[in-house]
């Protein structure tokens, strides 16, 4: 996946310079971005809605999504995993993880079992066709990071990973 250089004074020129009424602007014209250029979430966002694209494009045939994705590979990590200990680990509430647990067990991916030692919990665990799916899920999602990470050199991407995660390190 190859993304073009963003060329900041081309996205930022002047309102005043290229302010003309909408029904009156060319299709091919540039569209003034004002501040967004300048915002780190506005760039992080564009990188999401990109690596998003190409994830899909990757795993599409297997019909998860990023997050699908991230609770399998977490659940594969810790099996007997409890709920409330998945969304803590995924970042998600509750009423978002249910949904999506529902999902993996209704594709028969994921499988709610007594949690070991505690009779009044469940806990999650693979099934033998989740771990099937996720070993051909994370075949495609390393070629995905690498593609990714294909224009960083040595150090940029552990770099960049390390700062994208001190803006919000209490959530580490």
């Amino acid at each position: 996946m190859s993304s073009p250089s963003l060329d900041v004074k081309q996205l930022t020129r002047s309102v005043k310079s290229r302010a003309t009424p909408a029904a009156s602007r060319a299709e091919g014209d540039i569209v003034a971005l004002g501040m967004l250029p300048e915002l780190v979430g506005y760039h992080i966002r564009l990188a999401q809605m990109a690596i998003f694209a190409d994830f899909d494009a990757a795993l599409g045939e297997l019909a998860l999504s990023p997050g699908l994705f991230g609770l399998l590979v977490i659940v594969e990590a810790n099996p007997g995993l409890k709920q409330t200990q998945l969304a803590d680990a995924a970042r998600l509430d509750r009423s978002t993880l249910v949904p999506a647990l529902d999902k993996l067990e209704d594709r028969g991916l994921v499988e709610r079992r007594a949690a070991p030692g505690d009779r009044r919990s469940n806990g999650l665990f693979l099934t033998d066709a989740g771990a099937e799916l996720l070993v051909a899920a994370k075949r495609a999602v390393r070629r995905h990071e690498a593609r990714l990470a294909r224009e960083f050199g040595n150090g940029e991407r552990a770099k960049l990973i390390a700062s994208l995660s001190r803006i919000f390190p209490e959530r580490r």
